[in-house]
Order: structure tokens, then C-alpha cells, then sequence
């Protein structure tokens, strides 16, 4: 594909870092863009999606794939998700008009479609229960306005990732990960319920993918299959850290819930987010299991889950890397 250059909203995230690596490996020019300019090597502009006048000329752009979001589940004022990702579409569709830009890909999120039934796949009700969701929704449905005015000259690919993780993500399955690495974790439920998952250099793997679609609207999400349930995932880590091939200590659902609304009176006391909270243990015990048609597009992920979760556990918990960054996400 000829293209002269690729910009990167949100250069400087734990997605951002691990694609400009990937696709400098693959020799193609970019340029990052983000409100941070902690790694220097990504040679990274300053930009703020959420206010317009921080958009400069991208100038030989062919390509804007924006990552940037406001995802996390304590973001206060809940304002600031409508603004970053509601508004920071408006502006970044504003800026593909302006620089005639006709590709833009979109890291959406199967936050859209809520607490959905298991095997969702692209063609789900969208029934989001949180801000985040809601404002993903939006963003998507601004990207594709922008792409109907001009569908047979513009490229719209929505990629909307289940959880992801990897080495040095700070998010919910590294928090997972760590609890259980500290011998005081206790499954709560019958750990039946499935998750659906995506390591990082698989997501990455895909977004480069998608620069071959042709022109038009493509929408995927992105998982990397087999499902595991907690039973599986849990008994995973275990043999990983402790050549223990069980889940522990095991506790039944109301006790976890019972928890999960101690932590949040608590946190809403000290006014300070805890890592443990009502919704994350409701997640922990939902099914969030989703389907996805990559396959369709001739894409093969190059990592096994298991093997991608087997070095996030190596990386994090055996090796030491405490030199390597860190990315503190949900």
C-alpha cells in the first residue's frame, strides 16, 4: 500500500507505544500525536483531542488512527468522557477535511454493547451501561458520518477490542494477575463465566492489517479466541507462578458483592478510588464473552493467548523489568 505517512492519535498509550513499534519494524513512516511526550524516541507532537486548537497541519498524511479515549472507570467529571472521546472525534474528523485525509481508524470498544449476551458479535444491539460505552457509541457514530459523505473515496475501520493486556499494561487483568500472583487471592463464584480477551501484539498485529482494507465502512471487533473461563484462566496463572494447577481458595458470589459495595462506601468516605469496587466485582463474575469476523479479513493472530498471557506473567512476575515502562489503564 502506498502511503506517505501515518498519524497516531494517542501515540504515547500502552496500544499507541506497542504499535509504533510494530509498525517501525515494518518501516512505515508515522508520526505520534498525544497530550504526553514521555517516550522521545516516538518523536511524539503535542496534541489534545479534546480541544481543536491543538490540531496542527498534518501535513502528507494519508492515515489517522486514533486511540486516544478517556476509558477509566473513576473519571471524574463524567464530562471529561463525553469531551475526549465525543468531541475529540468531531475534531479529528475536522482535521481529516482539512488535510484531505481519507483513511481514519477508529479503536472503539465492546463497551457498546454492555452487559451483552454471550457470542455477541459486530452486528450487536448496542446497550452500553457506563459513560465510557455511551461516549464510544457517540465517537462511533460521528466517524461514520464523516465517512458517508464521502464513502466510495474514504476508509472507516472501527476495531472494538474486548479487554486487553500485555506487558506493562496497568490495567483490570494485570490487577487480576497480580492479586492472584500474591497468594491472597479467592475466586468468588463458580468461576463458570467466561471472558473473552485480546493481547496486546495481536491488537497491534490487526490494526496494521487493517491499513490493506479497501475504501468503505468496516467494523470488527477484536478477540483472540479460545475464550477461557475463570476457572481456566485462574488455574492458567496459577501453574504459571506456582506450578498449582487449581483456582485456591474459592468463596460463593454474595460474598464478593457484599465486598464490592463495602469497598465503594469506603472509597466514597476517604473520597479515593480503590482497586477493589462493586462494578469491577461484578465484572469479575459476569460472562463477557464476544465473537468477531476477523477471520474473514485473512487475518491470523501471530500470538497464542496462552502464550500471551504465559509472557505477561513472565514479564511481570518472574523476570525483573522494573527499568521498562508502565502504562496505568482501566
Amino acid at each position: 500500500m502506498d502511503m506517505n505517512k501515518i498519524a497516531i492519535i494517542g501515540s504515547e498509550g500502552f496500544v499507541g507505544t506497542n504499535l509504533i513499534n510494530r509498525l517501525n519494524k515494518s518501516k512505515i513512516p508515522l508520526v505520534g500525536y498525544d497530550k504526553r511526550s514521555n517516550n522521545k524516541s516516538n518523536q511524539t507532537t503535542y496534541l489534545d483531542v479534546s480541544d481543536k486548537k491543538s490540531f496542527r497541519e498534518m501535513k502528507d498524511i494519508d492515515v489517522i488512527i486514533n486511540l486516544a479515549a478517556e476509558h477509566r472507570d473513576d473519571i471524574f467529571p463524567i464530562s471529561r468522557y463525553d469531551h475526549v472521546n465525543v468531541k475529540g472525534a468531531e475534531n479529528v474528523c475536522d482535521a481529516a477535511r482539512k488535510n484531505n485525509i481519507n483513511t481514519i481508524i477508529f479503536t472503539s470498544s465492546v463497551a457498546i454493547y454492555g452487559f451483552a449476551p454471550p457470542g455477541t458479535n459486530e452486528n450487536g444491539e448496542p446497550n452500553y451501561f457506563n459513560d465510557y460505552g455511551r461516549t464510544k457509541y457517540l465517537a462511533e457514530q460521528v466517524y461514520i458520518k464523516w465517512q458517508a459523505e464521502d464513502k466510495f473515496n474514504r476508509k472507516l475501520v472501527i476495531v472494538r477490542p474486548t479487554v486487553i493486556f500485555g506487558e506493562g499494561n496497568r490495567g483490570n487483568v494485570f490487577n487480576l494477575l497480580k492479586q492472584i500472583a500474591s497468594g491472597k487471592f479467592a475466586m468468588f463464584g463458580n468461576g463458570r463465566n467466561k471472558k473473552s480477551m485480546a493481547y496486546i501484539e495481536n491488537v497491534v498485529a490487526f490494526l496494521e492489517h487493517t491499513l490493506s482494507f479497501s475504501n468503505g465502512l468496516h467494523i470488527y471487533n477484536y478477540i483472540d479466541k479460545p475464550d477461557f473461563d475463570m476457572n481456566h484462566l485462574v488455574s492458567l496463572v496459577r501453574k504459571t507462578l506456582f506450578k498449582k494447577d487449581n483456582v485456591g481458595v474459592r468463596l460463593p458470589a454474595f460474598i464478593g458483592i457484599g465486598i464490592g459495595y463495602l469497598a465503594d462506601f469506603v472509597s466514597a468516605l476517604i473520597r479515593k478510588p480503590l482497586p477493589v469496587s462493586s462494578i469491577r466485582v461484578k465484572k469479575f463474575m459476569e460472562t463477557t464473552q464476544f465473537n468477531s469476523s476477523i477471520e474473514e479479513t485473512g487475518f491470523v493472530a501471530p500470538i497464542e493467548l496462552s502464550d500471551g498471557l504465559s509472557r505477561t506473567l513472565k514479564y511481570e512476575f518472574i523476570e525483573n523489568n522494573s527499568d521498562k515502562p508502565i502504562f496505568e489503564t482501566e
